[in-house]
């Protein structure tokens, strides 16, 4: 997956993005790591680390401030479309969103948006029923403690 251009997409706003700056750290057939800069300047976070989890359909990032200081872990529901011609993968976010504080606070955000979603016929309905069962796997994930076996790959380029 040499040169790959990375799209994200959403579906409120609607918006899709090639993430030009992203800088692709490693691909294999489950994953891949990117390292990024936000795509506009904000106060509360500067840079971080992506892994797109290919086969389960989760984006897992880890957010830092600009001291360079852990904001939090940052969990989208997400799926993947890769197309081989065009060399690209369309990163579409499922709405539901988990954050995991450094303190080890959950929340879990944008339900909400699932049933907006619904409502203003933006996507098909089995789109929300794959986001809500991602979102039950990815929470189950964590409440058991396992949320390591995710973050592990961040983790090892960070370390290097």
């Amino acid at each position: 997956m040499e040169n790959l251009k990375i799209y994200r997409k959403r579906m409120i706003p609607d918006e899709c993005i090639l993430l030009k700056d992203d800088i692709i750290l490693e691909t294999t057939q489950d994953f891949i790591i990117t390292q990024w800069k936000t795509l506009k300047p904000r106060r509360d976070f500067h840079h971080g680390y992506s892994c797109y989890y290919l086969k389960l359909g989760y984006k897992i990032s880890k957010f830092y401030r600009e001291d360079n200081t852990l904001l939090y872990w940052y969990c989208d529901i997400v799926d993947y479309l890769y197309k081989k011609e065009e060399n690209s993968l369309l990163v579409t976010d499922l709405l539901a969103d988990i954050v995991i504080y450094p303190d080890g606070y959950i929340k879990v955000l944008d339900i909400n948006e699932l049933a907006v979603a619904l409502e203003k016929k933006l996507c098909e309905p089995q789109v929300i029923i794959q986001a809500l069962n991602k979102l039950d796997q990815l929470l189950n994930t964590i409440y058991d403690d396992k949320f390591d076996t995710l973050s592990v790959q961040i983790e090892k380029w960070i370390s290097n």
